[in-house]
Protein backbone atom coordinates (compact mmCIF):
# COMPACT_ATOMS: atom_id res chain seq x y z
CA UNK A 1 0.00 0.00 0.00
CA UNK A 2 1.39 3.84 -0.86
CA UNK A 3 2.04 5.93 1.88
CA UNK A 4 0.46 9.64 2.64
CA UNK A 5 3.72 10.87 2.06
CA UNK A 6 4.23 8.56 -1.26
CA UNK A 7 0.74 10.46 -2.64
CA UNK A 8 2.31 13.83 -0.91
CA UNK A 9 5.55 13.84 -3.09
CA UNK A 10 3.57 12.57 -6.15
CA UNK A 11 0.66 14.69 -6.22
CA UNK A 12 0.19 17.75 -3.55
CA UNK A 13 4.37 18.73 -4.16
CA UNK A 14 3.71 19.10 -8.14
CA UNK A 15 0.28 21.04 -7.61
CA UNK A 16 1.95 23.06 -5.27
CA UNK A 17 4.30 24.03 -7.71
CA UNK A 18 2.33 24.52 -10.69
CA UNK A 19 0.01 26.99 -8.94
CA UNK A 20 3.04 28.83 -8.14
CA UNK A 21 4.34 29.06 -11.67
CA UNK A 22 0.95 30.07 -12.37
CA UNK A 23 1.40 32.66 -9.71
CA UNK A 24 3.84 34.35 -11.40
CA UNK A 25 3.02 34.27 -14.95
CA UNK A 26 -0.08 36.28 -13.95
CA UNK A 27 1.88 38.65 -11.94
CA UNK A 28 4.04 39.76 -15.21
CA UNK A 29 2.23 42.79 -15.63
CA UNK A 30 3.08 43.53 -12.08
CA UNK A 31 6.84 43.27 -12.01
CA UNK A 32 6.78 44.85 -15.89
CA UNK A 33 5.26 48.02 -13.98
CA UNK A 34 7.55 47.81 -11.43
CA UNK A 35 11.03 46.62 -12.52
CA UNK A 36 10.97 46.86 -17.06
CA UNK A 37 11.96 44.63 -18.79
CA UNK A 38 14.58 43.21 -16.31
CA UNK A 39 11.02 41.93 -14.50
CA UNK A 40 10.04 40.27 -17.12
CA UNK A 41 13.30 37.91 -17.76
CA UNK A 42 13.56 37.50 -14.00
CA UNK A 43 9.88 36.19 -14.62
CA UNK A 44 10.69 33.67 -17.09
CA UNK A 45 14.08 32.99 -15.87
CA UNK A 46 12.23 32.01 -12.09
CA UNK A 47 9.41 29.63 -14.22
CA UNK A 48 12.00 28.08 -15.98
CA UNK A 49 13.82 26.63 -12.94
CA UNK A 50 10.83 26.05 -11.83
CA UNK A 51 9.42 23.64 -14.11
CA UNK A 52 12.50 22.52 -13.72
CA UNK A 53 12.16 21.69 -10.48
CA UNK A 54 8.72 20.06 -10.83
CA UNK A 55 10.16 17.55 -13.92
CA UNK A 56 13.14 16.66 -11.30
CA UNK A 57 10.72 15.99 -8.53
CA UNK A 58 7.85 14.39 -10.96
CA UNK A 59 10.84 11.79 -12.24
CA UNK A 60 12.37 10.89 -9.36
CA UNK A 61 15.77 12.93 -10.22
CA UNK A 62 18.80 12.97 -7.41
CA UNK A 63 18.86 15.79 -5.20
CA UNK A 64 21.19 18.53 -6.02
CA UNK A 65 22.90 20.74 -4.15
CA UNK A 66 21.55 24.50 -3.05
CA UNK A 67 23.15 26.90 -4.98
CA UNK A 68 22.56 30.56 -3.54
CA UNK A 69 23.85 33.40 -1.16
CA UNK A 70 21.76 32.95 1.67
CA UNK A 71 23.72 31.62 4.58
CA UNK A 72 21.68 28.17 5.11
CA UNK A 73 23.42 27.11 1.79
CA UNK A 74 26.32 24.70 3.52
CA UNK A 75 23.59 23.84 5.98
CA UNK A 76 21.41 22.01 3.55
CA UNK A 77 24.23 20.80 1.06
CA UNK A 78 26.13 19.07 4.30
CA UNK A 79 22.17 17.66 5.02
CA UNK A 80 22.44 16.42 1.59
CA UNK A 81 25.81 14.40 2.23
CA UNK A 82 24.70 13.30 5.37
CA UNK A 83 21.34 11.69 3.40
CA UNK A 84 24.28 10.53 0.56
CA UNK A 85 26.10 8.65 3.25
CA UNK A 86 22.93 6.92 4.80
CA UNK A 87 22.88 5.42 1.11
CA UNK A 88 24.51 1.86 -0.30
CA UNK A 89 27.20 2.38 -3.01
CA UNK A 90 26.27 4.56 -5.95
CA UNK A 91 23.52 5.79 -5.07
CA UNK A 92 21.96 8.73 -4.61
CA UNK A 93 19.20 10.30 -2.80
CA UNK A 94 16.00 11.05 -4.63
CA UNK A 95 12.64 12.60 -4.97
CA UNK A 96 10.55 9.08 -4.02
CA UNK A 97 14.19 7.53 -2.24
CA UNK A 98 14.58 10.33 0.44
CA UNK A 99 12.42 10.72 3.91
CA UNK A 100 9.21 12.68 3.29
CA UNK A 101 10.36 15.56 5.55
CA UNK A 102 13.39 16.32 3.70
CA UNK A 103 12.10 16.62 0.47
CA UNK A 104 9.35 18.51 1.34
CA UNK A 105 11.54 20.97 3.25
CA UNK A 106 13.97 21.08 0.10
CA UNK A 107 11.43 21.55 -2.47
CA UNK A 108 10.32 25.17 -0.57
CA UNK A 109 13.72 25.80 -0.28
CA UNK A 110 14.48 25.09 -3.99
CA UNK A 111 10.99 27.46 -4.91
CA UNK A 112 12.75 30.42 -2.65
CA UNK A 113 16.75 29.88 -4.44
CA UNK A 114 14.64 29.90 -7.81
CA UNK A 115 13.62 33.55 -6.95
CA UNK A 116 16.69 34.57 -4.98
CA UNK A 117 18.86 33.44 -8.34
CA UNK A 118 16.69 36.08 -10.45
CA UNK A 119 16.43 39.80 -8.71
CA UNK A 120 15.11 41.86 -9.48
CA UNK A 121 12.35 39.65 -7.52
CA UNK A 122 14.06 38.16 -5.88
CA UNK A 123 12.13 39.21 -2.22
CA UNK A 124 8.57 38.17 -4.00
CA UNK A 125 6.26 36.05 -1.94
CA UNK A 126 4.91 33.65 -4.13
CA UNK A 127 2.52 32.29 -1.53
CA UNK A 128 1.37 35.88 -0.72
CA UNK A 129 -1.57 36.30 -2.51
CA UNK A 130 -2.92 32.77 -1.26
CA UNK A 131 -2.68 34.17 2.58
CA UNK A 132 -4.10 37.38 1.93
CA UNK A 133 -7.29 35.43 0.85
CA UNK A 134 -7.32 33.55 3.41
CA UNK A 135 -7.29 36.27 6.09
CA UNK A 136 -10.08 37.98 4.03
CA UNK A 137 -12.24 35.04 3.80
CA UNK A 138 -11.95 34.18 8.04
CA UNK A 139 -13.33 37.94 8.62
CA UNK A 140 -16.45 37.04 10.35
CA UNK A 141 -14.64 34.24 12.48
CA UNK A 142 -11.73 36.98 13.32
CA UNK A 143 -14.56 39.79 14.42
CA UNK A 144 -15.77 36.99 16.84
CA UNK A 145 -12.66 36.04 17.95
CA UNK A 146 -11.62 40.06 18.56
CA UNK A 147 -15.06 40.60 19.89
CA UNK A 148 -14.69 37.91 22.30
CA UNK A 149 -11.22 39.20 23.42
CA UNK A 150 -12.25 42.50 24.25
CA UNK A 151 -15.13 41.66 26.13
CA UNK A 152 -12.64 39.52 28.12
CA UNK A 153 -10.38 42.01 28.85
CA UNK A 154 -13.13 44.32 30.18
CA UNK A 155 -13.57 42.25 33.57
CA UNK A 156 -10.55 39.98 33.01
CA UNK A 157 -9.48 42.10 36.59
CA UNK A 158 -12.34 40.25 38.64
CA UNK A 159 -12.11 36.21 37.35
CA UNK A 160 -11.23 34.45 39.81
CA UNK A 161 -8.91 31.13 39.31
CA UNK A 162 -11.35 28.90 38.18
CA UNK A 163 -12.71 31.51 35.83
CA UNK A 164 -9.55 32.43 34.36
CA UNK A 165 -8.46 28.30 33.92
CA UNK A 166 -11.81 28.00 31.95
CA UNK A 167 -10.88 31.13 29.59
CA UNK A 168 -7.24 29.67 29.44
CA UNK A 169 -8.81 26.49 28.30
CA UNK A 170 -11.03 28.00 25.69
CA UNK A 171 -8.31 30.02 24.03
CA UNK A 172 -5.80 26.92 23.81
CA UNK A 173 -8.72 25.62 21.89
CA UNK A 174 -9.35 28.00 19.81
CA UNK A 175 -5.75 27.96 19.12
CA UNK A 176 -5.78 24.71 18.37
CA UNK A 177 -8.28 24.23 16.14
CA UNK A 178 -7.12 27.40 14.54
CA UNK A 179 -4.17 24.95 13.06
CA UNK A 180 -7.15 22.99 10.92
CA UNK A 181 -6.13 26.25 8.23
CA UNK A 182 -3.06 25.09 6.26
CA UNK A 183 -2.95 25.64 2.75
CA UNK A 184 0.08 23.53 2.34
CA UNK A 185 -2.32 20.81 2.86
CA UNK A 186 -4.87 21.81 0.68
CA UNK A 187 -2.55 22.43 -2.28
CA UNK A 188 -3.21 25.93 -1.66
CA UNK A 189 -7.42 25.68 -2.27
CA UNK A 190 -9.22 28.08 0.19
CA UNK A 191 -8.92 27.06 3.38
CA UNK A 192 -10.29 29.78 5.26
CA UNK A 193 -12.21 29.47 8.54
CA UNK A 194 -16.03 31.04 7.80
CA UNK A 195 -17.56 30.38 11.06
CA UNK A 196 -16.50 31.48 15.15
CA UNK A 197 -14.60 28.64 16.46
CA UNK A 198 -15.75 29.35 19.55
CA UNK A 199 -19.20 28.39 19.17
CA UNK A 200 -17.72 24.65 18.41
CA UNK A 201 -15.31 23.91 21.16
CA UNK A 202 -17.85 21.70 22.96
CA UNK A 203 -18.13 19.63 19.61
CA UNK A 204 -14.56 19.48 19.26
CA UNK A 205 -13.70 18.70 22.51
CA UNK A 206 -14.01 14.88 22.09
CA UNK A 207 -11.70 14.62 18.51
CA UNK A 208 -8.62 15.97 21.22
CA UNK A 209 -6.68 12.68 21.81
CA UNK A 210 -4.41 13.81 23.85
CA UNK A 211 -5.42 16.84 26.26
CA UNK A 212 -2.79 17.81 28.67
CA UNK A 213 -3.90 21.37 29.29
CA UNK A 214 -4.40 20.57 33.03
CA UNK A 215 -0.90 20.33 33.40
CA UNK A 216 0.11 23.44 31.10
CA UNK A 217 -2.57 25.44 33.17
CA UNK A 218 -0.89 24.02 36.87
CA UNK A 219 2.64 25.55 35.53
CA UNK A 220 1.89 28.42 34.33
CA UNK A 221 -0.50 29.52 37.79
CA UNK A 222 1.81 27.95 39.66
CA UNK A 223 4.65 30.25 38.27
CA UNK A 224 2.49 33.58 38.66
CA UNK A 225 1.89 32.50 42.46
CA UNK A 226 5.67 32.41 42.84
CA UNK A 227 6.21 35.22 40.65
CA UNK A 228 7.98 38.23 42.01
CA UNK A 229 7.20 41.56 40.98
CA UNK A 230 10.36 42.50 39.08
CA UNK A 231 10.56 38.67 37.44
CA UNK A 232 9.74 37.67 33.90
CA UNK A 233 7.23 35.07 32.98
CA UNK A 234 7.98 34.33 29.34
CA UNK A 235 6.06 32.40 26.80
CA UNK A 236 7.52 31.47 23.37
CA UNK A 237 5.52 30.07 20.44
CA UNK A 238 6.54 28.89 17.54
CA UNK A 239 3.79 29.88 14.75
CA UNK A 240 2.24 27.71 11.71
CA UNK A 241 0.09 29.47 9.60
CA UNK A 242 -0.93 33.16 8.99
CA UNK A 243 -4.25 34.29 8.77
CA UNK A 244 -6.85 32.91 10.71
CA UNK A 245 -4.78 30.83 13.10
CA UNK A 246 -2.11 33.76 13.52
CA UNK A 247 -5.03 35.72 15.05
CA UNK A 248 -6.02 33.12 17.21
CA UNK A 249 -2.25 32.86 18.86
CA UNK A 250 -2.32 36.41 19.35
CA UNK A 251 -5.86 36.14 20.59
CA UNK A 252 -4.21 33.57 23.54
CA UNK A 253 -1.28 35.64 23.71
CA UNK A 254 -3.05 38.45 24.60
CA UNK A 255 -5.16 36.80 27.55
CA UNK A 256 -1.86 35.28 28.94
CA UNK A 257 -0.51 39.00 29.20
CA UNK A 258 -3.82 40.95 29.90
CA UNK A 259 -4.53 38.11 33.05
CA UNK A 260 -0.83 38.42 34.37
CA UNK A 261 -0.10 34.78 33.71
CA UNK A 262 3.30 35.49 31.38
CA UNK A 263 4.69 38.88 31.15
CA UNK A 264 6.21 38.77 27.69
CA UNK A 265 5.41 36.72 24.45
CA UNK A 266 7.91 35.80 21.57
CA UNK A 267 6.71 34.66 18.39
CA UNK A 268 8.89 32.39 16.24
CA UNK A 269 8.35 32.95 12.68
CA UNK A 270 9.28 31.76 9.09
CA UNK A 271 12.36 33.76 7.28
CA UNK A 272 11.13 32.78 3.74
CA UNK A 273 8.04 31.39 2.57
CA UNK A 274 7.44 28.52 3.70
CA UNK A 275 4.42 25.94 3.42
CA UNK A 276 2.48 28.27 1.69
CA UNK A 277 0.56 29.45 4.80
CA UNK A 278 3.82 29.52 7.92
CA UNK A 279 3.92 33.23 8.84
CA UNK A 280 7.17 35.30 8.55
CA UNK A 281 7.84 38.90 9.46
CA UNK A 282 5.83 40.21 6.52
CA UNK A 283 3.00 38.70 7.28
CA UNK A 284 2.97 39.18 11.43
CA UNK A 285 3.39 43.07 10.90
CA UNK A 286 0.70 42.83 8.11
CA UNK A 287 -1.76 41.13 10.04
CA UNK A 288 -1.17 43.45 12.46
CA UNK A 289 -1.81 46.65 10.44
CA UNK A 290 -4.79 45.06 9.25
CA UNK A 291 -6.50 45.21 12.53
CA UNK A 292 -5.37 48.25 13.26
CA UNK A 293 -6.90 49.79 9.82
CA UNK A 294 -10.53 47.42 9.83
CA UNK A 295 -13.79 49.21 10.14
CA UNK A 296 -14.47 46.66 13.10
CA UNK A 297 -14.22 48.49 16.11
CA UNK A 298 -12.86 45.29 18.25
CA UNK A 299 -10.46 44.22 15.33
CA UNK A 300 -9.07 47.79 15.08
CA UNK A 301 -8.37 47.77 19.30
CA UNK A 302 -6.61 44.18 18.84
CA UNK A 303 -4.58 45.63 16.45
CA UNK A 304 -4.02 48.98 18.13
CA UNK A 305 -3.41 46.83 21.08
CA UNK A 306 -0.71 44.38 20.00
CA UNK A 307 1.12 47.19 17.92
CA UNK A 308 1.47 48.78 21.90
CA UNK A 309 2.94 45.34 23.31
CA UNK A 310 5.24 45.54 20.27
CA UNK A 311 6.46 48.59 20.65
CA UNK A 312 6.89 48.10 24.58
CA UNK A 313 8.60 45.04 23.98
CA UNK A 314 6.19 42.49 25.70
CA UNK A 315 5.47 40.92 22.26
CA UNK A 316 8.50 40.40 20.14
CA UNK A 317 8.78 38.66 17.40
CA UNK A 318 12.05 36.24 16.16
CA UNK A 319 12.92 34.22 13.27
CA UNK A 320 15.41 32.04 12.85
CA UNK A 321 16.93 29.86 9.70
CA UNK A 322 16.75 26.92 12.11
CA UNK A 323 12.83 26.47 11.52
CA UNK A 324 13.78 26.65 7.37
CA UNK A 325 16.15 23.78 7.62
CA UNK A 326 15.54 20.38 7.11
CA UNK A 327 16.64 19.29 10.82
CA UNK A 328 14.79 17.44 13.67
CA UNK A 329 14.35 19.78 16.74
CA UNK A 330 16.74 16.98 18.40
CA UNK A 331 19.70 18.48 16.38
CA UNK A 332 18.81 22.33 17.57
CA UNK A 333 21.14 22.47 20.38
CA UNK A 334 23.99 21.77 17.78
CA UNK A 335 23.20 23.19 14.38
CA UNK A 336 21.30 26.08 15.98
CA UNK A 337 23.10 26.89 19.87
CA UNK A 338 21.94 30.80 19.69
CA UNK A 339 18.60 29.68 19.09
CA UNK A 340 18.34 27.00 21.82
CA UNK A 341 20.11 29.05 24.42
CA UNK A 342 17.41 31.53 22.83
CA UNK A 343 14.62 29.00 23.91
CA UNK A 344 15.91 28.14 27.38
CA UNK A 345 15.25 31.63 28.33
CA UNK A 346 11.41 30.35 28.06
CA UNK A 347 8.75 29.36 31.40
CA UNK A 348 7.21 27.47 28.32
CA UNK A 349 7.39 26.99 24.38
CA UNK A 350 4.30 26.19 22.49
CA UNK A 351 4.72 24.53 19.49
CA UNK A 352 1.63 25.27 17.00
CA UNK A 353 1.39 22.66 13.90
CA UNK A 354 1.68 19.58 12.26
CA UNK A 355 5.52 20.37 10.51
CA UNK A 356 6.49 21.00 14.11
CA UNK A 357 4.92 18.54 15.60
CA UNK A 358 6.82 16.33 12.84
CA UNK A 359 10.04 17.74 13.30
CA UNK A 360 9.88 17.66 17.50
CA UNK A 361 9.21 13.88 17.28
CA UNK A 362 12.00 13.26 14.42
CA UNK A 363 9.04 12.35 12.25
CA UNK A 364 9.67 8.41 12.99
CA UNK A 365 6.84 5.79 12.35
CA UNK A 366 6.23 5.38 16.41
CA UNK A 367 4.01 2.55 17.78
CA UNK A 368 1.54 4.73 19.23
CA UNK A 369 1.79 4.56 22.96
CA UNK A 370 5.43 5.57 23.01
CA UNK A 371 5.58 8.64 25.67
CA UNK A 372 6.17 12.45 23.85
CA UNK A 373 9.02 12.39 26.31
CA UNK A 374 10.94 9.29 24.60
CA UNK A 375 10.12 10.63 21.30
CA UNK A 376 11.65 14.23 21.93
CA UNK A 377 14.76 12.71 22.25
CA UNK A 378 16.49 14.90 24.18
CA UNK A 379 15.16 17.76 23.07
CA UNK A 380 14.46 19.81 25.79
CA UNK A 381 15.19 23.60 26.09
CA UNK A 382 12.42 24.26 28.30
CA UNK A 383 8.71 23.05 29.08
CA UNK A 384 6.70 22.72 26.24
CA UNK A 385 3.71 21.31 24.41
CA UNK A 386 2.27 20.79 21.02
CA UNK A 387 -1.09 21.86 19.79
CA UNK A 388 -1.40 20.26 16.72
CA UNK A 389 -4.40 18.94 14.57
CA UNK A 390 -3.08 15.66 12.76
CA UNK A 391 -2.28 16.42 8.72
CA UNK A 392 0.49 13.37 8.54
CA UNK A 393 1.03 9.40 9.93
CA UNK A 394 2.70 10.30 12.98
CA UNK A 395 1.48 10.28 16.32
CA UNK A 396 2.90 9.13 19.94
CA UNK A 397 1.30 9.38 23.71
CA UNK A 398 -1.89 7.47 23.08
CA UNK A 399 -3.54 5.65 25.44
CA UNK A 400 -3.03 1.51 24.37
CA UNK A 401 -5.58 0.34 22.13
CA UNK A 402 -6.17 3.83 20.95
CA UNK A 403 -4.41 4.23 18.49
CA UNK A 404 -5.65 0.75 16.07
CA UNK A 405 -8.86 1.65 17.17
CA UNK A 406 -9.07 4.94 15.18
CA UNK A 407 -7.42 2.74 12.31
CA UNK A 408 -10.08 0.54 12.54
CA UNK A 409 -13.26 2.77 12.34
CA UNK A 410 -10.95 5.78 10.35
CA UNK A 411 -8.25 4.65 8.25
CA UNK A 412 -7.85 8.44 7.24
CA UNK A 413 -7.74 9.03 10.82
CA UNK A 414 -3.83 11.18 10.77
CA UNK A 415 -3.91 12.64 8.26
CA UNK A 416 -7.66 15.19 7.93
CA UNK A 417 -7.13 17.56 10.29
CA UNK A 418 -10.46 16.24 12.03
CA UNK A 419 -8.58 14.96 15.58
CA UNK A 420 -6.03 17.44 17.79
CA UNK A 421 -3.28 16.68 20.51
CA UNK A 422 -2.30 18.80 23.58
CA UNK A 423 0.50 17.26 24.20
CA UNK A 424 2.92 18.76 27.37
CA UNK A 425 6.39 17.85 28.16
CA UNK A 426 7.85 19.07 32.17
CA UNK A 427 10.55 17.50 32.42
CA UNK A 428 14.21 18.50 31.49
Amino acid sequence: MRSFAYFTIKDRLPQILTRVIDTLHRHKNEFFEEHGEKGIEAEKNTISLLSKLRNELQTDKPLVPLDDNLPDVPLWNQYLEYQQNLLAGNEKPSWFQSPWLYVECYMYRRIHEALLQNPPIDDYDVFKEIKFHSFFESQQAIIALCTYLQELRKNIEDLDEKQLQREFFKLLQVSLWGNKCDLSISASEDNSQKVNSLELLDDLKHFILVDDMESIWSLLINIKKRRTPKEVTRIDIVLDNAGFELITDLVLADFLLSSKLVTEIHFHGKCIPWYVSDTTKHDFNWTIKQLQSANNRWMSKCGITWEGSIRKGVMVYHDHIFWTLPHEFCSMAQVATDLYTELQKSNLIIFKGDLNYRKLTGDRKWEFTVPFHQALNKFHPAPLCSLRTLKSDVQVGLKLGQGEQLVTSEPDWMITGKYGVVQFDMSL
